[in-house]
């Protein structure tokens, strides 16, 4: 692996300070950096050492922060609205973007992330270079809440929230409410992605797991779908290819941004 810089960021919000935390290669290749947008769940923690490897394999910057009210962010109390995956892209994104100075970018989104990462590439189509969408979902089905309420009742055990909490702190609570709450209200039961993609301009690539607990296969084929962008579907492989098999999706990343920028 290449000699990689880790540094970790703290940057300003109106709702609180967010961490962050970028992998930087001595070697870079392209100054273009890669910003990973995490999971309902995620932290930078729970990326786990899939950035550096990345980062490594790329060339590239690799930027990863908490989103308000997780990991090491400061917390928050308030109900997610409707908008919020929209809200991420416009609101948030752009302070990370300020404070560790990036101008260009390729936004890369794991399962709300890839949401966010969509609407990352709709909102900024002159500096979004390329997005990447890592098991997302692009509307809401009955796959997704079955999915959603079976992880509930386990969260119901004790080790599952301790474990949660491991990463959370004493935010875990809201952090699993906001995830299980959002995604099974009746007012979130007709959110798609359609708006955000139509208005995409750059490179896409979606990726998706052959048995995704959380949303078939279906999902990645909406979001590439009309020539949008590179479809890849992962045989064998659930909803978190970056931990179940980090090998081949750093290939397949790297492969595609080789093609495209």
């Amino acid at each position: 692996m290449a000699n990689i810089e880790e540094r970790e960021h703290w940057i300003e919000s109106p709702g609180g300070s967010l961490y962050g935390k970028t992998w930087t290669p001595h070697d870079l290749e392209s100054t273009c950096p890669l910003i990973l947008l995490h999971d309902s769940l995620g932290s930078v923690a729970l990326w786990r050492d899939f950035p550096k490897r990345l980062a490594g394999a790329v060339r590239r910057r690799v930027i990863a922060y908490d989103r308000l009210g997780f990991g090491l962010s400061a917390a928050r109390s308030d109900i997610l609205e409707k908008d919020f995956i929209r809200a991420e892209a416009e609101r948030f994104l752009p302070l990370v973007c300020k404070a560790l100075s990036v101008s260009d970018f390729i936004v890369c989104g794991h399962s709300v992330g890839g949401g966010m990462a969509v609407e990352t590439g709709a909102a900024f189509p002159d500096r979004c270079r390329g997005v990447v969408t890592i098991a997302a979902q692009a509307f809401v089905d009955e796959r997704i809440c079955n999915g959603i309420r079976i992880a509930g009742r386990e969260f119901a055990n004790g080790d599952d929230m301790a474990r949660l909490a491991r990463y959370h702190g004493d935010k875990a609570e809201w952090v699993l409410s906001a995830w299980i709450e959002t995604w099974l209200a009746p007012g979130f039961a007709d959110w798609t992605l359609d708006s955000a993609l139509q208005k995409l301009q750059c490179p896409l690539f979606a990726i998706h797991g052959e048995r995704d607990e959380y949303g078939s296969v279906a999902h990645a084929l909406k979001i590439a779908e009309r020539g949008r962008g590179r479809c890849e579907i992962l045989p064998d492989v659930g909803h978190t290819p970056h931990r179940e098999c980090p090998d081949l999706l750093i290939d397949e990343m790297r492969k595609w941004l080789a093609q495209s920028g």
